[in-house]
């Protein structure tokens, strides 16, 4: 018996993850699965991007639509359109197997309107959308929550944080007819523990990864103390020394960003730059590009970054530490996805030393200084 039949999963499910090559469960998998395929009640769970919560609510979801009636039954919110059509795909593979079909629509922005409208006349048991967009298709009157029995709300800290609270609310007054609430958050500030108390009756059930397993442990974690002005060439001089490797350089803002476009150009160094100033339609030719391996290096912000999943990325870089720590585990986690290993490294200047220290404390991680002999040319990180 496979590891996810112990956890409950249905054989054609399990089936579906066999084909993924997924065997094994991730540790909010192992404490999520079983409760809500049994119980199925609220759930507030601590979970980061890389740590397979798609899988934790997605396949839970799955055991508790009835494929023979056409309403839709399960409504998943995830604050970008990229997260959205993930959790779709992924919804989407897990089926593959099922006797009966289960039908996913994901209604995201930047997508045309009227082909969603058309495709949601359509029998459609569970909708992934983001919130804007949700709310532009009730409108038009594509689709209707009443019958909605279970909401999913994913990357909820990242959702209030791009100020969807007021769609947030007001998808679960409209939801009312549900039958639980499954809250999915990296962090949990005042704001979130608000929405949990007005969205939630009673005492939902809590899932807290521990600190050590907050952060994938296939990261290795180091620094490079170097001076503002010498940033630009430690990166272009690191990223030249790379053979096939790929890999993602976070800024802190849209200037820095583009800045350190222009510099590793100057530098003969070729990265595309990912920044909220971009079009849609520039913004998926970037992404493309990159997910197709066209180009080895993305230049990115933090708002801009949300929701992409890029397998087979090598390394992070960390140009400045993020504004609000809880970023960290965000950026980290786009390396060592799907059982591989990576590196995070954060470029600090000369006084900000203590700022490690405190991410350690904080998320319970060990850094290392980057040497350049051992970790750059002559080894996995070179």
């Amino acid at each position: 018996m496979s590891l996810f039949s112990q956890l409950g999963v249905p054989e054609d499910l399990v089936r579906g993850l066999d084909a993924l090559g997924i065997s094994t469960p991730t540790s909010i998998q192992a404490s999520a699965i079983p409760y809500l395929i049994k119980d199925g009640g609220d759930l507030v769970a601590q979970a980061q991007t890389g740590t397979g919560k798609t899988a934790a609510f997605g396949l839970p979801l799955l055991t508790k639509i009835d494929p023979a009636n056409p309403a839709l039954q399960g409504l998943v919110i995830a604050p970008t359109r990229e997260l959205a059509k993930q959790i779709g795909k992924q919804l989407f593979q897990y089926t593959k197997f099922c006797p009966e079909k289960i039908f996913v629509e994901v209604t995201g922005g930047g997508d045309k309107i009227d082909l969603q409208v058309h495709r949601l006349k359509r029998p459609t048991h569970i909708v992934v959308a983001t919130p804007g967009r949700l709310f532009d298709l009730l409108k038009l009157g594509a689709l209707r929550l009443d019958t909605v029995r279970h909401l999913v709300l994913d990357e909820a800290d990242e959702m209030l944080s791009m100020g969807f609270r007021e769609e947030v609310v007001q998808i679960v007054k409209l939801t009312s007819s549900r039958r639980s609430t499954w809250l999915f958050s990296a962090t949990f500030p005042d704001k979130i523990k608000r929405l949990i108390t007005d969205s939630m009756s009673g005492s939902p059930k809590l899932i807290k990864v521990e600190k050590a397993k907050v952060v994938n442990r296939n990261i290795s974690h180091r620094f490079v103390v170097c001076d503002r002005e010498e940033k630009d060439d430690w990166i272009a001089n690191f990223l030249l020394a790379q053979k096939t490797e790929r890999g993602l350089i976070f800024c802190r803002t849209r200037a820095g960003a583009i800045k350190l476009g222009s510099e590793l150009a100057k530098r003969g160094v070729s990265a595309d730059v990912l920044q909220g100033d971009l079009s849609q339609k520039d913004r998926d030719k970037v992404m493309r590009a990159f997910k197709k391996e066209r180009t080895r290096f993305l230049i990115a912000t933090d708002v801009a970054a949300r929701g992409i999943d890029v397998e087979g990325l090598s390394f992070v870089i960390h140009r400045q530490l993020p504004e609000q720590k809880q970023y960290y585990t965000h950026r980290a986690g786009r390396t060592a996805r799907a059982g591989r290993t990576g590196f995070s490294i954060c470029l600090i200047e000369p006084g900000e030393r203590s700022d490690i220290t405190e991410l350690e404390q904080e998320l319970g991680l060990t850094f290392q200084a980057l040497d350049w002999d051992s970790d750059g040319r002559d080894s996995s990180l070179g």
